[in-house]
């Protein structure tokens, strides 16, 4: 029986068997890598605003019941810079990610229990003028706002809640299975 961890191709169950060692070699280290880097920067794209103003999300924080908020704004801000480039060189990738699936958790739970509201952006005096005057908005936005907003607001709670939750889960999958071959945690030897 091969081991769980195994991701040796065999050549036998393959239809074309002579591509086991470009699966094995190149292809498999790279989808790592490649799932590696996005996971990671995207954390450093979300962090960097942050870091950049480090108690910009203290009210937030603390709204969904993280206090001190002044501590924990920062802490969310660093850990997502800091873990998206731990997770990009894949360094310390165990709990980089780990800590950062924690966190993506919380902001599925976040989603799911302050949903973006599926009520109208509009009056409906808003909507008789925009009717009355629909040269003030593009095509777009004539597609997104004559029902008020609602399916656009619908909209963005589905991305927001598939995307944490797929986020989190590549976070959970590289505290489970680390950097991968192509890591710094393997160029060291040493992993967490």
């Amino acid at each position: 029986m091969r081991n769980p961890l195994d991701f040796s191709v065999p050549k036998e169950s393959l239809v074309i068997p002579a591509l086991a060692g470009m699966y094995e070699k190149f292809a498999q280290p790279l989808g790592w890598l490649l799932l590696r880097l996005a996971v990671g920067g995207w954390l450093l794209h979300e962090g960097w605003p942050k870091i950049l103003n480090p108690m910009g999300q203290v009210q937030f924080v603390e709204m969904i019941g993280f206090h001190p908020g002044w501590l924990f704004s920062p802490l969310l801000a660093v850990m997502q810079v800091v873990g998206g480039i731990a997770l990009i060189l894949g360094l310390l990738t165990r709990p980089f990610a780990l800590a950062n699936a924690v966190m993506l958790f919380v902001t599925v739970w976040f989603h799911f229990h302050y949903p973006y509201n599926a009520q109208p952006l509009l009056s409906s005096v808003g909507l008789e003028a925009l009717k009355a005057h629909p040269e003030f908005l593009t095509p777009n936005g004539a597609k997104r706002l004559m029902d008020g907003g609602v399916v656009f607001t619908n909209l963005l709670q589905d991305k927001a809640v598939q995307l944490s939750s797929l986020w989190a889960f590549g976070s959970l999958f590289f505290a489970a299975f680390g950097g991968g071959i192509w890591s710094v945690d393997r160029l060291l030897k040493k992993s967490f």
